[in-house]
């Protein structure tokens, strides 16, 4: 199918590309230096709620499941806040793509890198701005590094059905994050350059990002809020989230937990939307019950704070990133 639009003709996959573009746009929020990101990425629980405790055996292996949207599996060691907050320091900072040299005729391959300094990176953390925290900081750096990602397409049914046959479960991809990492210096001032995988490479390439509030994201305290925001502010046209996907969202199944663990965990999801209200992410929040007796549930409606801006150019540093639904 192609449209005629004068003197050119779209293809089925410009066409495509074109209404992406045009939801994307109605979606925006007129966001400042958002957090630009894979979509898939900003809606995953592969990052555990807390920052101590975490599991760090290089054996370690575990699947990630956000029904409908990721199946993610990390392998390597467990990850946790301070891990996501420097990945989305870095997708908040200034994307470059560049081309890689061509070998024997080969098409040239592009790829993705962040240049900054150690002062930035920090700053964008909420760490103080102390060469005692560039160590800790190229620590988390390289742990994210060390982690393998599989992504797989499909939803979690297709997964566990082929995994239950002994098959390998749909299409899908297992990278690396983050590439090679550089400094030129000790200094808070020294630059910085850290490469993406390939993964991240293609998803730029592509464009199926999700933009997020960075600022907000940087300004909440609690763990839980921090796995919640990404997934609440990457979804234009949601207007509330059930308990039982906040539970996926920390790496929980909400069912299988007992009655006092679920009522601790509304008290931290309570928390989490007061947090992210008084961020400023949220205008206001309610819990509702839904059905009753064993079949009792509840969601959180949620108020944006703001509003979409379909009139308001996204400015991205770098990187035009586009809002999937």
């Amino acid at each position: 199918m192609v449209t005629n639009t004068g003197s050119q003709e779209l293809t089925e996959a410009e066409r495509k590309r074109l209404e992406r573009f045009e939801r994307a746009k109605a979606n925006r929020r007129g966001r400042k230096a958002p957090t630009v990101m894979p979509s898939r990425l900003a809606r995953t629980s592969a990052f555990a709620p807390r920052k101590k405790g975490l599991i760090t055996d290089s054996g370690f292996q575990r699947l990630y499941v956000v029904r409908p949207h990721t199946v993610v599996e990390v392998r390597g060691r467990e990850l946790g806040s301070q891990h996501r907050d420097a990945l989305y320091a870095l997708f908040r900072m200034r994307a470059k793509r560049t081309e890689m040299a061509p070998q024997n005729g080969a098409r040239p391959l592009p790829y993705y890198h962040t240049e900054t300094t150690w002062r930035a990176l920090l700053a964008a953390t909420g760490r103080t701005a102390h060469v005692n925290n560039l160590g800790t900081m190229l620590r988390v750096f390289e742990e994210l590094r060390s982690v393998s990602f599989r992504f797989y397409q499909g939803d979690f049914a297709q997964y566990e059905a082929a995994t239950q046959s002994g098959r390998l479960a749909a299409a899908g991809y297992s990278d690396n994050l983050l590439g090679r990492i550089e400094w030129d210096g000790v200094t808070l001032d020294s630059r910085v350059k850290v490469a993406y995988g390939e993964w991240v490479r293609d998803m730029f390439e592509s464009r199926t990002l999700a933009s997020i509030d960075g600022e907000t994201y940087f300004k909440l305290r609690s763990d839980y809020a921090k796995a919640f925001w990404p997934f609440i502010d990457s979804q234009p046209d949601y207007t509330w989230v059930p308990v039982e996907t906040l539970a996926e969202l920390a790496g929980r199944d909400y069912k299988a937990e007992t009655t006092r663990q679920r009522l601790k965990f509304r008290e931290e999801c309570r928390q989490a939307f007061e947090d992210m209200t008084n961020a400023g992410g949220l205008a206001s929040w309610t819990c509702e019950e839904t059905g009753s007796g064993r079949a009792k549930s509840y969601r959180y409606r949620y108020v944006h704070a703001l509003p979409k801006q379909g009139s308001l150019a996204l400015q991205t540093p770098g990187i035009e990133g586009s809002e999937t639904t």
